[in-house]
Parts: C-alpha cells; structure tokens; sequence
C-alpha cells in the first residue's frame, strides 16, 4: 500500500471517523481507524467503528498501490495534526519476523508517513480483524432533506436523557407521515417535539426537492449517533437528500462519500403526544431573546442545588418577574415587559431547562401556556417553525 495525499484531507477526515473509536476497546483493533487505499478510485477510505456507532468516509488520494491497514486512531490522529501543510506520503510493509511460524494474523504492519519535515512509523493490525460496518439488505432507502434533519435535530436533540438505565430516552425518536418528518426527545422532564415538512421549497425557477413519504415510519436513534450526523450534515446544502436505510436493529444514514451507521434502541417511545395539554387558562407573550437574556443573569445566583427561578405572572402591569432566592449566597430580581392573559400568579422553574430549551426555540417572539403551577408548560415560537418545547414546573415550597 502506498499512496500520497494532502495534509488537510487526511487531518480533517480522521478527525472526523475518529469520533466513532472506542475510548475503552474491549479489542485492540477497536482503538483503530481503517484505512483503506483504492487504485481505481483514486481514493482513501477511513472507517472507524465501536460495535455501536460507525462513520465512514473518503476523499482523492493518489493511489499508488492498493492496500489497506488499521492504525490506532489517537496516536495516528495526533502525529498527522502536528504535520505542516503540504502532501504526505503513507507507505504500509509487512515486517513479519524471520523464523516466525505462526499464522498470518501475527504478522505486523508498518506505516511509515513521510512529510517535508521528517518520517513515522506507526505499528498496524490487519484490516482483516477489523470488524464490517452493518448493512440493511434489501431495503429502498427513505431520502429525507438536510433542511428537514438539520431543524429536527436543532429543536430535539438537547432534551435526550443522559441517563443510560433509561436506554429509549437517551435517543431522539423520529416518526413520519405522508409529508411530515417528527421529533421527538425527553428525559422524563421535559419534552422537544419538532414537525418539518419533508419537501424543501426552491429557489424561483426550481423545482422543489421532495423526500419520501414516510407514513408509518418510526424509529429512535441514540442521541451521540445523532450529534456526529449533525456535524456531519453541517456542510451540506438544505436542499441535498440523504438515504436512510432501517431495519430490525441498524439505522444507516448515507450521503455521497460519508456513511454512519448506528444501533438503533429497543423498546417502545413513551406516548408523549398524550403529555402535552390541549386546553390552558393562561397564555404570555414575549420575546425570547430578552426572556432568555434575563434568565442567564440571574441564573448566576440560582441554588446549584436546584437551579430554581420564579416567574411571578403580573396581569395588571404586563410583566413577569424573575426571582432567584440562593440561600448564603443572596438573591435576583428581574422584571420583563409580556403580554398576559389570564390570572396573575407563580411557577417556578428548573432554569437550565429553561433557557435550553429558549436557545432551541427558533424565531424571535415566543408563547408560554400554563395552567397551575404543578401541570406542564408548553413553550412555542409564533409563527416559523412547527416546535413545541414542554417543561415541568417545580413545586414551590411556601
């Protein structure tokens, strides 16, 4: 194997598979980036992969001759981070001992990269051990527009649970309709929920880019398979169509040169439609970026033992007030203009959920519905985007 590419290619494309290696292989070879040199392609392709979570991808390289290897990602990673600008030359051998009788799966591999200012060599595996990322077979691809994912996963990801003993509510679940792509994510507290469309309008004189119908679709994908889709759809085009393929247990997403493959998660989603109120007694209008500006003051002072802030609702003057009450520490008081309708009253808040959720809203004025001060409250943008962000309160101890 021996090829010669960019310096920048190859530094940004291992970065990016290198997210999907295992920080604690339970296999040695799971600690590896697979590289694997195309002489007809012309063509590098890096695979990482933990049994979980897979990414691929490959870019031009002059390809002298075929071959692959697996490397270990975090040293290869750092050695070609450090390396000036300018054109690489990677070069594989097979240094197997003399008088060595055992199989060829004792044989070592070194890849020797010359740069303009010296030459490494790193120890290989060989790409034979390194497990195959998963395929679906026999499966027509659902194409759903980068518009439509990228606004999903804007509005929805960050309410996914961290907790781990509840494995559904660690991932975003995605439900469809005739022309409709739905959002779903909680940890149990509170609630993202973001409907796109799955036709994404053109310029004038396009025509519209149309996705599949993906009536009865659903599926939930855990949230850091998600995440490195996000980052990996950050330089596409709205209007660009990615392939996903799923079956029993694989979601695959494909998109020209890049592929990530993902388990997807057992278990049924919690009916979160049946969560959200359909009738409130009381309704404020705002706007969000003031509302969320005065929350990141006063949050400074808010208990880190509950990060508690008070709304007190004033339908007479138009306004809500904003209270912090951190005990040895001191307190916060902010008033901002609303439009209220209904009775004035208090409800208090986790404010971390709060301002998440603000930050995730799209759009610049916001509605908040409530009734007492133990049902949820849902958050909504006026007009725009199809989200409704919904947050239990917490009680307030008198």
């Amino acid at each position: 194997m021996k090829l010669i590419c960019n310096q920048s290619d190859l530094n940004s494309n291992l970065s990016f598979v290198s997210r999907a290696v295992s920080s604690r292989p339970t296999h040695p070879i799971l600690g590896n980036v697979l590289l694997v040199a195309d002489e007809k392609l012309g063509r590098l392709r890096l695979t990482a992969f933990d049994l979980s979570l897979g990414i691929q991808t490959s870019f031009p390289a002059d390809v002298q001759e075929g071959g692959s290897i697996t490397l270990p990602a975090k040293l290869f990673g750092d050695i070609v981070s450090r390396l000036p600008d300018g054109n690489l030359t990677l070069s594989v051998t097979d240094v197997a001992p003399e008088g060595d009788e055992e199989s060829s799966d004792s044989e070592s591999f070194i890849a020797t990269l010359t740069s303009q200012s010296g030459r490494f060599q790193i120890r290989g595996l060989s790409a034979e051990e390194f497990p195959s990322l998963p395929t679906v077979a026999d499966s027509v691809p659902l194409m759903l527009p980068v518009a439509a994912l990228n606004e999903g996963l804007r509005g929805a990801l960050f309410a996914a649970s961290t907790d781990e003993t509840k494995q559904v509510l660690t991932g975003v679940h995605f439900k469809g309709t005739a022309d409709t792509l739905e959002f779903a994510a909680t940890d149990g507290h509170r609630l993202a929920l973001v409907e796109t469309p799955t036709q994404v309008e053109a310029e004038e004189g396009e025509e519209a880019i149309q996705g599949s119908n993906l009536e009865d679709f659903s599926v939930t994908i855990p949230a850091k398979a998600l995440r490195e889709l996000e980052r990996m759809l950050a330089t596409r085009q709205d209007s660009d169509l990615v392939s996903l393929f799923v079956d029993e247990t694989q979601a695959i997403f494909e998109f020209g040169d890049q592929r990530l493959t993902s388990r997807k998660l057992e278990g049924a989603y919690p009916a979160y439609q049946q969560l959200i109120p359909r009738q409130f007694s009381r309704t404020v209008s705002m706007e969000r970026k003031r509302l969320l500006s005065g929350l990141e003051r006063v949050s400074v002072l808010s208990d880190q033992k509950n990060n508690l802030v008070k709304f007190s609702l004033n339908t007479e003057d138009s306004q809500i007030l904003l209270s912090v009450e951190a005990q040895d520490l001191g307190n916060a008081r902010e008033s901002l203009p609303a439009e209220i309708t209904g009775a004035s009253g208090d409800i208090a808040f986790n404010v971390k959920y709060l301002m998440d959720g603000l930050k995730a809203l799209p759009g610049g004025d916001i509605q908040m519905q409530l009734n007492e001060g133990n049902q949820p409250v849902i958050f909504t943008p006026l007009g725009g985007a199809k989200m409704t962000y919904l947050v239990m309160p917490v009680q307030i101890v008198r």
